[in-house]
């Protein structure tokens, strides 16, 4: 290749169908680097239905059960050692790679962080880990003390302070936020097909909720406050979003999502509810639909690609004061910020932003302006890349 081109091997336990925020994040990015000219392989988790090899927009996708967490999580790693070393050395030997990019491989499973930095250093090839995410367990502090990045991208200033927080040098750590694709998530998107498929959706308040469905996510809080935003907009509706094809590796989603419909039917909002699973070509249009869009996480959410999403689509958002969604969202500029669990403020919020056209419209605008200057994909793409070779350098 070209010496300015680089041959990049990128690994993750998730690539769609499987949704997600880091899933969101691969199909942007990896399809802009080989349109660059530069040549991307991924290493991921096999899905029911996909190939194991094939080409995603130029990326060469290869899928393993070795890298899928819900089959993992199920069977254990005992005697999988060999197997796994296998697949990783295989890939690597495969694509030749001038350096590694792995993704939240800094949790989950010690043994393949481990054996791949021990066979990328054997061939003098960096690797460096996006930190998606940070955890609160043993297993985390472990991985922290054994496993030697050459360098950490945080997806956040919150992210780059909790790694920091456990012992990880600042100085090879660089906060680089996500990028979006505005062209696919702009105003004025049709939503004809989606309304065929959702007739219900039509002439009706929505509000999007653009989360996988789970008590972290801040579902019920959703919910709660919408038994009070239904009393002055009987036609609301609530749209949740991602029930299924996720890592759900602690096998917890489908608990979370039992409570949520018991709660649902409690609060009689049946009629005022839609949950369903949408296709990355659906969401553009759920969110064109949405007059508004509400995140209120319960966690430290480390960043929250989705209200780039919102943003994007010119629609305001409302999130809470946690992890690095308040770098983003300014409170009365783009969105508004609240308290975790505070279901009346959220409640408050909504009805203020559904009651005032001119407040909506101001916030949305404000917002796709702050993603077209600071957001896009391009950015962030030519940040990693300037990383890279950076680091290449080093």
């Amino acid at each position: 290749m070209h010496k300015n081109k680089l041959k990049i091997a990128q690994l993750h336990w998730g690539f769609p169908p499987i949704i997600g925020g880091v899933e969101t994040h691969l199909s942007t990015l990896l399809p802009l680097f080989v349109k660059w000219g530069h040549r991307v392989s991924l290493l991921t988790g096999s899905c029911e239905g996909v190939k194991t090899r094939y080409i995603y927009k130029g990326v060469q996708i290869f899928r393993s059960p070795l890298m899928d967490l819900n089959w993992l999580f199920k069977r254990g790693l005992e005697g999988l050692q060999e197997d796994i070393e296998k697949a990783i050395r295989e890939f690597l030997k495969e694509i030749k790679p001038n350096i590694i990019h792995v993704h939240n491989m800094h949790y989950f499973s010690k043994f393949h962080s481990q054996r791949l930095v021990e066979l990328a250093t054997k061939k003098k090839i960096p690797v460096i880990l996006t930190a998606h995410n940070v955890w609160d367990d043993i297993l985390f502090l472990e991985m922290n003390n054994e496993v030697n990045w050459s360098h950490i991208v945080a997806v956040s200033h919150f992210i780059k302070k909790e790694l920091t927080s456990i012992g990880y040098d600042d100085k090879k750590i660089t906060v680089i936020h996500h990028g979006i694709d505005t062209k696919i998530f702009r105003p004025n998107v049709n939503t004809k097909k989606v309304l065929d498929k959702f007739p219900q959706l039509k002439e009706r308040d929505v509000i999007f909720h653009p989360a996988r469905m789970g008590l972290a996510k801040g579902c019920d809080v959703g919910v709660k406050a919408l038994r009070l935003i239904k009393k002055h907009f009987p036609d609301v509706i609530l749209v949740m979003a991602g029930t299924r094809n996720i890592i759900d590796w602690g096998l917890t989603q489908q608990r979370d999502i039992a409570y949520l419909i018991e709660l649902i039917k409690s609060l009689g909002l049946e009629k005022n509810v839609l949950i369903e699973m949408f296709s990355l070509d659906e969401i553009p249009q759920i969110y064109a639909l949405a007059k508004i869009c509400i995140y209120p996480s319960s966690s430290s959410e480390p960043f929250g690609l989705t209200m780039l999403e919102s943003l994007s689509s010119g629609k305001p958002i409302i999130v809470t004061n946690t992890g690095g969604m308040p770098e983003i969202i300014q409170d009365g500029i783009n969105g508004f910020v609240i308290k975790i669990r505070d279901y009346e403020a959220l409640a408050s919020r909504a009805i203020r932003l559904l009651e005032d056209d001119g407040l909506r419209e101001r916030l949305g605008s404000t917002g796709r302006q702050i993603v077209l200057t600071q957001y896009r994909k391009e950015r962030m793409a030519k940040d990693l890349l300037g990383l890279y070779k950076r680091v290449l350098e080093e």
